[in-house]
């Protein structure tokens, strides 16, 4: 066979292959791809905000010190929020994660101590998971966090968004979610311009809450386009 005729096969297969992810990636930017709503931040803003938080017995959760979860079916956390301490485990590894100070932080793969550059690389990635696998279970708790504004955003049916800016603070300081609230002022979902994303506005679920055993409400489900985040193994001490 000649280095032509290869060539060309060559190239007619990475056309079958990338044509169709060309064609859905752009079809999904068209159908969902929104700029980020220009919006001042307001005292109206922090009422709305706090009224959220009443719906979700914000007191109850910060009376809460220690929160369980696994993400996903992936990561388990153990997180002592009053101590800014999380253990970490995924696969065969567990990082007893100082959560001020991730440098101290204790790495064991495979049940053994170890030091160093690679357990450094094992910090880094505990923190990477923290940040966005907590976040998907406490989030709105988070819309007065430091480093946060609140602005409202029109919708349609005389129904308003809740804008929250990240200026500081988590793996991607400079995110926005806009929350999505029922009558109640209860979360329903949220829209994102993340930088992880290559979307802006991506709409996800936060609908399947459960009451802990402290009280807090925390999602057990989020719908993400075509994809599934489960939150399991929810557990919480006072």
């Amino acid at each position: 066979m000649s280095a032509k005729k290869i060539l060309k096969i060559c190239g007619g297969i990475i056309v079958f292959l990338t044509l169709p992810t060309l064609l859905f990636f752009g079809y999904l930017y068209v159908r969902y791809d929104e700029d980020l709503p220009q919006a001042t931040p307001t005292k109206e803003a922090d009422i709305v905000a706090k009224k959220m938080l009443d719906a979700l017995d914000y007191k109850a959760y910060k009376k809460t010190s220690y929160i369980e979860w696994t993400f996903n079916k992936r990561h388990h956390f153990k997180w002592t929020k009053n101590a800014d301490f999380c253990e970490v485990y995924w696969k065969n590894v567990r990082v007893d994660l100082q959560l001020n100070a991730p440098n101290t932080s204790k790495v064991l793969v495979n049940n053994t101590h170890i030091t160093g550059e690679e357990a450094q690389e094992y910090i880094d990635k505990a923190v990477e998971y923290f940040n966005n696998d907590s976040f998907w279970i406490v989030a709105p708790y988070k819309v007065f966090d430091a480093g946060t504004t609140r602005s409202l955003v029109p919708l349609e049916d005389n129904k308003q968004g809740l804008l929250i800016s990240y200026t500081t603070g988590g793996s991607t300081p400079g995110d926005s979610y806009m929350w999505l609230l029922d009558e109640n002022y209860k979360p329903s979902a949220f829209k994102m311009w993340v930088s992880i994303l290559p979307l802006n506005g991506l709409e996800a679920s936060w609908s399947n809450w459960t009451t802990t055993e402290t009280g807090a409400q925390l999602p057990e489900f989020h719908q993400l386009l075509f994809l599934g985040l489960d939150i399991t193994n929810i557990k919480t001490a006072f």
